[in-house]
């Protein structure tokens, strides 16, 4: 099946916008002459990477962004990571909080390390290629999408005339206290979307009740349609060899569902 272009144009959430974002989601994984070679194909004539180092206090060695713009609009696509480099701060809700952004509640503290490290300069680079009152939209998957909804957040309260018109996460695991949450979902109504792919454990941790998410959720199910609503945590099964006892097991759905390739897999056939 051909898909459409991206249409630099677009305001408003879409099946084709899930899907572009679940692409650009996809682009941070990449080396940057792949990710320069694919914005110019898409039609962003500006591209800018942002990497930093640091020493955190989980296995992770760098944060990585690129941000693209055009005369229209701009992306910022954060870079996740492989489940089993971050599971045990991911299943840990011992982990001192992170003040959140403006101090409004609080955050992983796994999450506001990375966060803080990448951005300013995602912010410089935002500041310089907004000069045509283009549409901002962030996207990641995994921690990238942590990390993009973190950023959309922190931008919302701390410079809104660069706040995003967008903010998209694929397999997202909670990142915040019900105050931040309850504050994007004011703040971001309906331009906020998490999209979660049938029993991807990845979303149901840190473990509640300490971390949660914003409102708006897209679930897709096990036939790859997207819906409103998601299963309970108890209803995750291997359905291959029955319930699993560890989520994060390499058998497990819960594994097996998080790669971003079935994500895009899935919005691809939800285009028809």
């Amino acid at each position: 099946m051909s898909t459409p272009m991206i249409d630099h144009t677009v305001k408003e959430h879409s099946p084709h916008v899930a899907y572009w974002m679940v692409q650009a989601a996809d682009l941070a994984y990449k080396d940057e002459t792949t990710i320069e070679a694919k914005a110019h194909e898409w039609g962003f004539e500006r591209v800018r990477h942002h990497q930093t180092r640091f020493t955190p206090p989980f296995p992770l060695e760098d944060t990585q962004a690129y941000t693209i713009a055009g005369d229209r609009m701009i992306i910022t696509g954060f870079r996740g990571t492989e489940p089993a480099q971050i599971r045990d701060w991911l299943s840990d809700a011992t982990t001192p909080p992170w003040p959140g952004p403006a101090n409004t509640g609080y955050i992983h503290h796994g999450f506001g390390r990375a966060l803080d490290s990448i951005f300013p300069t995602v912010k410089a680079t935002l500041a310089d290629f907004r000069d045509n009152d283009q549409t901002v939209w962030f996207t990641g998957h995994s921690l990238g999408g942590a990390l993009a909804m973190l950023a959309g957040c922190r931008m919302y309260l701390e410079a809104p005339r660069l706040q995003a018109d967008g903010i998209y996460t694929y397999g997202q695991p909670r990142t915040c206290d019900r105050l931040l949450a309850a504050s994007c979902n004011k703040g971001f109504k309906d331009r906020l979307h998490r999209y979660v792919n049938n029993n991807d454990v990845v979303p149901q941790l840190p473990p509640e009740p300490a971390y949660t998410h914003v409102d708006t959720l897209h679930h897709i199910d096990s036939n790859g349609r997207v819906r409103s609503s998601t299963p309970l945590l108890g209803t995750l099964t291997d359905h291959v060899k029955g319930a699993t006892a560890d989520l994060l097991a390499p058998a497990s759905d819960g594994l097996r569902d998080h790669p971003v390739k079935n994500y895009i897999a899935a919005l691809e056939k939800n285009l028809v």
